[in-house]
């Protein structure tokens, strides 16, 4: 059974808004056209600005509701479109955060000012509803979690749904960099900035987007996206 395409449920910001750009322009990469995008000119980044982002890169800007998964050999690509379409369509609560910029686990990244039960919420759905077209999860992907530095209850998640960091596990984070150096972390005032330039007080967490990687060498694109139906 290969393990590619890997497919994810993402959300992504509207295509074209300020926050798609601003994650796509900070990234070098629009998930949604799947071409790089250059930094602005004016820019008070480091040169090795696009070392620091080289991972989020790949996956594009996007917080992660469904990890990546390959397919179960009895699952379609077209069964999951139309299964995102149905969860999208299910009227919920639409979560509404503020979005501040901090460090989590070494990284930079867009995340909730406060918890949110309805973001929460979203995310398990997500898990959960999609959860079936994820193929059983291998030896390798077992030993690539490192399940020996895993809480019990998170490794009782990775057997369940393939992945630790899920359900109560779950942290809601848009990715603006790699794991950094403590002296790089200086970094964070002037993504702040940036982001304060933006006037985005608050954020509805409104939609899902499928994202696609082919190969391992390459990076995850948007293949479709749908608003959520709010309720």
């Amino acid at each position: 059974m290969s393990n590619y395409p890997r497919y994810a449920i993402y959300y992504a910001p509207e295509h074209g808004s300020q926050l798609d750009r601003f994650g796509a322009e900070l990234l070098g990469y629009d998930a949604y056209e799947g071409i790089d995008v250059p930094l602005p000119l004016a820019t008070k980044l480091p040169p090795d600005w696009r070392q620091m982002t080289q991972d989020p890169r790949r996956y594009g800007f996007h917080a992660t509701l469904k990890p990546p998964m390959a397919l179960a050999p009895d699952s379609s690509e077209d069964e999951l479109i139309a299964a995102c379409a149905a969860f999208a369509g299910t009227p919920r609560a639409i979560p509404v955060i503020e979005p501040i910029i901090d460090v989590i686990s070494g990284f930079i990244a867009i995340v909730p000012a406060a918890a949110s039960s309805s973001l929460d919420d979203l995310a398990a759905d997500c898990v959960r509803a999609f959860d079936r077209f994820r193929a059983p999860l291998s030896d390798a992907d077992r030993t690539r979690r490192n399940p020996s530095r895993l809480t019990l209850r998170q490794r009782d998640h990775l057997e369940r749904y393939g992945y630790p960091y899920v359900m109560e596990e779950f942290r809601f984070h848009m990715t603006l960099t790699g794991r950094l150096d403590p002296e790089q972390l200086s970094l964070l005032e002037i993504l702040r900035e940036r982001f304060r330039n933006l006037g985005i007080s608050s954020l509805s967490v409104d939609r899902i987007a499928l994202f696609r990687q082919d190969v391992s060498d390459q990076r995850f694109r948007i293949i479709s996206d749908w608003p959520l139906s709010a309720g």
